[in-house]
C-alpha cells in the first residue's frame, strides 16, 4: 500500500511541476522571457531616438508580435517607431496602433 501511495505522490509532483511551466496565458516561461526581452529592446530603441520624442509609446509583446500603442505628434514619428520595433531581435510582426495627434 505504501509503495502505491509513493508512486501516486511522485506522479502528482511531476504533474504539478509540468503544469507550472506554463502560465495562464498558455505561454511557456521561455516565451515570456523572449517577449520581455523584445519589449525591453524596442523600448530602448525608442528612448535612444534623440530626433523624436518616442518615450510615450507603449510597447507590448506577445509571442514575438510587438504592439505599439499611444500617440505621437507626426506620421513620421509613427513610421519611425514601427521601423525601430522591426530592428529588435526576435520580432515576428509589428502592429502599429499609434495615433497621430498634434499637441
Amino acid at each position: 500500500m505504501t509503495r502505491a501511495f509513493q508512486s501516486i505522490a511522485v506522479f502528482l509532483m511531476i504533474l504539478s511541476v509540468l503544469a507550472g511551466c506554463q502560465t495562464l496565458t498558455g505561454k511557456s516561461a521561455g516565451e515570456n522571457i523572449d517577449d520581455a526581452t523584445i519589449t525591453a529592446s524596442v523600448k530602448s530603441k525608442l528612448v535612444a531616438e534623440k530626433a523624436t520624442n518616442l518615450t510615450r509609446v507603449d510597447v507590448d509583446t506577445n509571442r514575438g508580435t510587438v504592439y505599439l500603442n499611444g500617440s505621437v505628434e507626426t506620421a513620421e514619428q509613427k513610421a519611425r517607431a514601427e521601423q525601430l520595433a522591426w530592428q529588435a531581435k526576435g520580432v515576428k510582426a509589428v502592429v502599429n496602433n499609434l495615433q497621430v495627434h498634434k499637441r
